[in-house]
């Protein structure tokens, strides 16, 4: 095959798993926390219907973790056959966050399973008190895994010589420059798509079901979720202007690339959509005076450093531009929705919710699992041609194999079995077992009032 190119269908495969797994491993380090919340006002308040959201919410978690398990699995395959020159260092200078990140998910999942079977043989705060480990598991895990590739971004610790790593110092590799900002960034993301997916569903509860005690059983679930999803955006909001001056500082082309700016200056705007001309003139665009100066600075006169100061061939692709304003986009946009639902919340006399909000607010599940793939492929993508930056390029870390191309077409098959086994089980699961029939089993209400 003289036109095969490895580097090409490796990237292709990593990047597949890579945004095939985050669908799974955000769900997995959000609804812990979200089922806490549920069982937590439940007790407080007394209030079963907030117990019976944990309930339901756990089971479904269940499923997501065991999808999350395989494809997770498939990264740690993938990383070593597609990647081997990579791991070479990475295996020495990084390689204790990968190995605590597997004791955390130990953690997660025995305590998980036992949460899971002890509802009715524990106390209810004893029994709560078992999610502390399940949410500390999850993000742990996420936090071991953002730091790896925090360490690809600003990577410290080892010296490299002639091929060779020496000096390795895994503590300080851990501890890089990127991984603060990141691993914040990552967390208060997933708690926040999480919320807005369990709102979404919520709402659409409430659109397709007219039974009054589903009614209120939905309107707990939307009020509380939205709620968090509110407050974990904003934390996002405020993070990624954090990680935006690590940018300026660590990763200037990056930031740059982002946002189409060429020639390093003070006062610089925020671009925001456009296009872009083949002598980089930026076209169509809104642009939002001093801002990416704030961003990258903190000051409307911060100079930011431009992408003609860097050699062309170590530039990041231009297309990342759209990635970032995605990402920025939909953040603000489930921001303004749950400001909208809120104010709405508290009306009394608007009550029903609008079907305009309702259906908004399902619209905002799997846009802000979007802007979350949105980030790791800006992230992902930003950081080209380096796979570690500043030390190995993405073509220097590849395979040589030339049956990448048959492992892609494997693992799209394997995916897409998956995609398909977990809408089945989850639809089955829930299908199966109705808000009415739970609450009338549990004693919650009569069946006179199930109407």
């Amino acid at each position: 095959m003289p036109n095969y190119d490895p580097v090409y269908y490796s990237r292709m495969l990593t990047e597949l798993t890579l945004a095939f797994h985050i669908i799974f491993a955000t769900i997995g380090v959000g609804v812990p926390v979200m089922i806490t919340l549920a069982e937590l006002i439940g007790i407080k308040r007394n209030d079963p219907y907030y117990t019976l959201l944990a309930r339901r919410w756990a089971r479904g978690f269940v499923i997501t973790v065991a999808i999350g398990v395989v494809t997770g699995t498939a990264i740690g395959l993938q990383l070593s056959l597609l990647w081997p020159n990579f791991m070479k260092i990475a295996g020495q200078a990084i390689a204790l966050p990968l190995f605590l990140e597997t004791f955390a998910f130990f953690i997660e999942a025995i305590f998980l399973g036992i949460y899971l079977y002890t509802w009715e043989r524990f106390k209810p705060m004893i029994h709560l008190m078992l999610l502390i480990p399940v949410v500390l598991g999850s993000s742990a895990s996420a936090l071991f895994i953002t730091t790896v590739n925090a360490f690809m971004n600003t990577p410290q610790g080892f010296s490299l010589e002639n091929g060779i790593i020496t000096n390795v110092k895994p503590i300080l590799a851990i501890f890089n420059p990127a991984m603060p900002t990141k691993v914040a960034h990552v967390l208060s993301s997933a708690y926040m798509t999480c919320a807005f997916i369990l709102a979404a569903i919520a709402a659409y509860s409430l659109l397709k079901n007219k039974s009054k005690v589903n009614e209120l059983y939905a309107k707990k679930a939307l009020k509380l979720t939205v709620t968090a999803g509110l407050a974990f955006a904003i934390t996002t909001a405020a993070i990624g202007d954090l990680s935006g001056k690590f940018l300026a500082q660590y990763q200037p082309e990056k930031l740059a690339a982002a946002e189409w700016h060429f020639e390093t200056s003070s006062k610089a705007p925020l671009v925001l959509g456009g296009i872009l001309t083949e002598n980089n003139e930026v076209k169509y665009a809104l642009e939002i005076p001093y801002a990416l100066s704030i961003l990258a600075g903190g000051l409307p006169d911060a100079q930011v450093k431009g992408l003609n100061d860097f050699p062309e061939e170590l530039r990041p692709p231009l297309y990342v531009h759209y990635f970032f304003d995605t990402m920025v986009a939909i953040g603000m946009f489930v921001i303004f929705v749950a400001m909208i639902y809120l104010w709405y919340s508290r009306k009394k006399n608007m009550k029903p919710y609008p079907k305009w909000l309702l259906n908004t607010v399902v619209f905002c599940g799997p846009l802000s699992m979007l802007g979350i793939q949105a980030g790791w492929f800006y992230a992902e993508v930003g950081r080209q041609p380096w796979i570690l930056r500043g030390y190995m390029k993405v073509a220097e870390a590849a395979t040589s194999s030339q049956q990448v191309d048959t492992m892609l077409l494997l693992f799209c098959i394997l995916y897409l079995i998956l995609a398909l086994t977990a809408v089945k089980v989850l639809t089955r699961l829930f299908k199966n077992n109705k808000v009415t029939d739970e609450l009338s089993a549990l004693g919650i209400v009569g069946k006179g009032e199930l109407q």
